[in-house]
């Protein structure tokens, strides 16, 4: 089943408690569905760990690096720059982009105003640990409109604020003045941050508690059009926006 959040900066934490109810329990006497997992270079999904991701995905990222993906939906494309100093983030991202995990997920969380989460699967093949990762939360990446996250467990559960490995969110959020920002913001922000969410808008309330590790660079349209989609009493699209990643460069 899924939760529902009351709360919307703890929206996306609240949802990795839990899978959705459309997956039918496994039976044994029917054959696995084969995985769908690519035989492309890297750590094995499985064997990833708190304890070594940044161990093994740090020299992954270096040996397979890219910066630029495309997110496809059936709404249109989403170009994604990834940052160079979240490396953990960004090597975690391409490796499970690289092996088909993000294509067997959809967008699972939908607020309008706020945020589009996805990365979550009811029919995923592919088998993986459930790892996190250490934060790399900067203060110059904040946010603001088309940024992208990485969700994680409220700070009760999770005091060390380590992301998810699978769910990503984009901020859509609003506009408001200077003064409003910063009181909402999670931490000090600069002239130019609070000038951001005056013209361009974003989700302040999320800064300093998630980590930022890209930002929408074309496709912003289609965020919106993601965020417009009616959802159900849990915030999951009625209709699946399927997500499939492609690796530019």
């Amino acid at each position: 089943m899924r939760f529902v959040a009351s709360h919307f900066p703890l929206a996306f934490s609240l949802l990795l408690l839990a899978a959705c109810n459309r997956q039918q329990p496994a039976d044994d006497t029917v054959a696995p569905t084969p995985s769908a997992e690519r035989n492309v270079p890297g750590p094995s999904l499985t064997a990833i760990a708190d304890s070594n991701a940044a161990r093994l995905l740090l020299p992954y990222g270096k040996q397979y690096p890219a910066s630029e993906v495309i997110v496809h939906t059936r709404l249109g494309d989403i170009r994604v720059k990834l940052y160079d100093d979240t490396p953990i983030h960004k090597a975690n991202f391409l490796l499970l982009a690289r092996r088909g995990v993000f294509d067997e997920t959809v967008f699972n969380r939908v607020v309008k105003g706020f945020a589009v989460q996805g990365g979550a699967s009811d029919h995923r093949t592919i088998r993986l640990s459930r790892y996190r990762l250490p934060p790399e939360i900067l203060p110059q990446h904040f946010h603001k409109r088309g940024a992208l996250g990485m969700a994680r467990y409220d700070d009760d559960e999770n005091p060390g604020q380590l992301s998810s490995n699978t769910d990503f969110y984009f901020v859509q959020g609003q506009t408001m003045t200077p003064a409003q920002s910063q009181a909402m913001a999670g931490r000090s922000l600069t002239p130019a941050q609070q000038r951001t969410y005056a013209t361009v808008g974003g989700v302040p309330s999320l800064d300093g508690k998630y980590t930022v590790f890209g930002e929408v660079t074309e496709g912003l349209d289609v965020v919106d059009k993601i965020a417009n989609e009616p959802v159900d009493p849990y915030k999951w699209p009625k209709k699946d926006v399927d997500i499939k990643i492609e690796i530019v460069k």
